[in-house]
């Protein structure tokens, strides 16, 4: 049985019912034209979509061929999956980011050739950090005067969007509301403390995922 690159090699485009000389294309390599090397918060799609190139061996663009992409770490996805070259050669695909793995990896694959592996960066929540609000006083059983904001970062301090984060009384019998939340775009959510009847030192704690929680503090004066 003929391989895959042979069956591909004998593809022919006629003119003039078939007295034209048959053309023969072989595919020779398949290339990285664009969205290589990108970086978004996990789980989200990448700003540029990936673009790759299937020629010949005489480096002449092949269409007409279906070239398929397949996340092989990271876990994301791609749309579409499977895409035939244009007349450019090109197949194109988008590509949302996983969200566990900073490390995201992609495969193009065309019939007879090694894959072509792009690489992705997904930004992942890395810390929780208190935007405003902390160490504040108030009466017993009072609200503090401001609310509580705490914001959800990636690397380099980049705000992570739509990350859960919820909040627990820890110390005083105080209400925290909402309890929990989804950061907003500038990766920050806000609640509202009201201290518990008791004098003194009352604490909240902030968690998110598997980040190191966080506590803040507040006191109850007379």
């Amino acid at each position: 049985m003929p391989s895959v690159r042979t069956l591909l090699a004998l593809s022919v485009l006629l003119a003039g019912c078939g007295k034209e000389a048959v053309v023969v294309q072989t595919p020779g390599s398949l290339v990285m034209v664009q969205g290589n090397l990108q970086s978004i918060q996990g789980g989200q799609e990448l700003p540029n979509p990936v673009v790759v190139r299937l020629l010949d061996t005489d480096g002449k663009p092949i269409e007409k061929v279906a070239v398929g992409f397949s996340v092989v770490i990271g876990g994301g996805a791609v749309n579409p999956g499977s895409v035939f070259t244009d007349e450019n050669g090109e197949a194109r695909t988008k590509w949302t980011l996983g969200v566990a793995d900073a490390n995201q990896v992609l495969q193009a694959r065309a019939p007879g050739l090694d894959p072509l592996s792009i690489n992705a960066t997904a930004l992942l929540p890395s810390d929780i950090v208190v935007a405003q609000g902390n160490n504040q006083t108030a009466k017993p059983s009072g609200p503090l005067p401001n609310p509580i904001v705490i914001r959800v970062v990636g690397p380099n301090n980049a705000p992570m969007k739509g990350i859960a984060v919820a909040f627990q009384v820890v110390t005083g019998g105080g209400l925290i509301s909402p309890q929990s939340g989804l950061t907003n775009a500038l990766g920050e959510v806000t609640a509202r403390w009201t201290l518990g009847s008791g004098t003194g030192a009352q604490t909240i704690a902030v968690s998110s995922g598997s980040l190191q929680p966080i506590s803040l503090l507040a006191v109850a004066v007379p």
